[in-house]
């Protein structure tokens, strides 16, 4: 839990989360400063992805509420500069650019990631294509390549493809050799997934979704569908699969869905749920090979994340609200 600001220590500025409930409830204050533990790094953070859990967290609609003290700082990425480092750690020293995953406190001048989750930027990579890059791109290739097992020359449909995570699983598709059809709400969201190389586009908002999924496979349907949204989309989305189609979950922001096992017998499709969180607790090693793949590509060229929003920490609660109402695509990026 954090301590309040004393007379004694240095302190920090963060956004600050005192009662699960409205995003305005977050404030920016002075916390005391953190300090790593063994096998933790302190970083001076330079830039913070925000993501839909962040929001489902401050406005106590995640599953993880209850595991959470208050108050409480959000942020689950970020990138910028070793400050200091606890004792076992050795792969990154004070002065390295680096970003990682973190349990929580991204939104702040500092903060504290296990040493396991914290990888150095590639030479070339910016502190804020670096602090967008670390839940979208991860928690995407785990779901593609670990559960989905997405092989080249498969086809690959996306949901929600003009989100921070969407876009990352149009670009790690393409990587992965397959053929990838974006879904989006919009023409305007359509044209970004096509330039992060989506080979074909649906606007579900004006389409029927197994429709043009169907006519643009002779028929055949969808090996592997990437779903974050949840909802209404999930029941024609899985209409869209064909013989031995995986359906991976990731997110609820449309609302929680019902799979008829009968729809999965018939065709011998499968439903996976896949959450970056877990891999984390229970296969760090598989997290550990996929940043590496991925670090690797971005510095290949073949990943760009797409900041759309570079936003102060004055204004967290902006950059939270336009991820609530899906007004960004792309990532939105705090700094300090």
């Amino acid at each position: 839990m954090l301590k309040e600001e004393s007379s004694e220590g240095r302190t920090i500025r963060a956004a600050l989360c005192r009662r699960w409930g409205e995003i305005d409830d977050v404030r920016i204050e002075r916390v005391k400063a953190p300090r790593p533990g063994a096998g933790e790094v302190l970083i001076d953070v330079k830039a913070s992805g925000i993501n839909s859990t962040d929001v489902l967290l401050v406005t106590g609609r995640h599953q993880t509420n209850a595991q959470l003290a208050l108050p409480y700082i959000p942020g689950l990425e970020t990138a910028g500069v070793v400050a200091e480092c606890g004792d076992g750690v050795g792969h990154v020293k004070p002065g390295d650019r680096v970003m990682g995953l973190l349990p929580h406190g991204g939104l702040a001048e500092q903060a504290v990631g296990k040493a396991s989750e914290i990888f150095p930027i590639p030479d070339g990579m910016s502190f804020a294509h670096a602090g967008a890059f670390a839940v979208s791109y991860i928690s995407s290739h785990l779901a593609l390549h670990w559960n989905a097992r997405l092989m080249a020359g498969e086809t690959l449909l996306v949901l929600g493809a003009a989100g921070g995570v969407g876009l990352a699983a149009v670009q790690i598709g393409k990587a992965m050799g397959a053929r990838v059809i974006a879904g989006a709400s919009t023409a305007e969201k359509l044209a970004i997934t096509r330039q992060s190389g989506a080979d074909e586009l649906i606007d579900y908002a004006t389409e029927n979704l197994k429709e043009r999924v169907m006519d643009l496979t002779g028929g055949e349907g969808v090996d592997v569908c990437f779903d974050p949204i949840g909802g209404p989309l999930c029941d024609s989305a899985l209409s869209a699969l064909g013989w031995g189609g995986r359906i991976l979950h990731l997110g609820f922001v449309g609302g929680f869905q019902q799979i008829p096992a009968n729809r999965l017998l018939v065709k011998n499709r499968s439903a996976i749920g896949s959450s970056g969180r877990y891999f984390r607790l229970r296969a760090p090693d598989k997290l550990r090979q996929t940043a590496e793949t991925l670090l690797a590509w971005y510095a290949e060229g073949r990943l760009r994340p797409m900041v759309t929003r570079n936003l102060p920490l004055e204004r967290v609660c902006e950059a939270l609200k336009l991820l609530a109402e899906r007004k960004v695509s792309g990532k939105v990026v705090v700094t300090p």
